[in-house]
């Protein structure tokens, strides 16, 4: 891609790294110097563009996937069975797979907070029926408290003496 843009022009080696694709050592093992130009790498553009960008591991974006990955891509219908994944996977592929996996759990989550609350409007009403109220229920376990608190001290009270 690099030397497609460049064409026959030659390429100073004062430029920085940053300029020249990833790997520029594909570029400059196909470059020829040139005897006339000191400092200056010439590059053939279709010979040296074809071998250096041939796809053969330069800019190859593919990896091995996990067996999480290949549950993950069963799950989100990508592939119907473990044995149709292939050995390589382009990122991409993974990335997407992951991204649809992760929209299907947070609808889970959305449905099942929206179930939750659905459930406690419901149990609310059922409360407010039978009269009972958060007020209520301090009020009788308070009372109880005090009845136990009442039974200890009478028990220490009559140890004592």
């Amino acid at each position: 891609m690099f030397t497609r843009l460049v064409g026959h022009r030659c390429l100073t080696t004062t430029w920085s790294l940053g300029a020249l694709p990833r790997n520029p050592y594909t570029i400059l093992t196909q470059a020829r110097r040139a005897p006339s130009s000191k400092g200056k790498v010439c590059v053939n553009s279709k010979a040296a563009s074809q071998r250096a960008f041939s796809g053969h591991g330069t800019f190859r974006n593919e990896k091995r996937p996990t067996e999480f990955d290949k549950k993950i891509l069963l799950w989100t219908g990508r592939f119907k069975k473990e044995e149709d994944i292939p050995a390589l996977l382009s990122v991409e592929v993974l990335k997407t797979a992951q991204n649809k996996l992760r929209i299907r759990i947070c609808y889970i989550m959305i449905a099942l907070t929206l179930l939750g609350c659905v459930a406690m409007v419901i149990s609310g009403k059922q409360a407010a029926k039978r009269e009972e109220s958060l007020l209520k229920i301090n009020l009788e376990k308070k009372a109880q408290w005090r009845i136990e608190r009442e039974k200890e001290r009478e028990s220490t009270a009559a140890k004592m003496e």
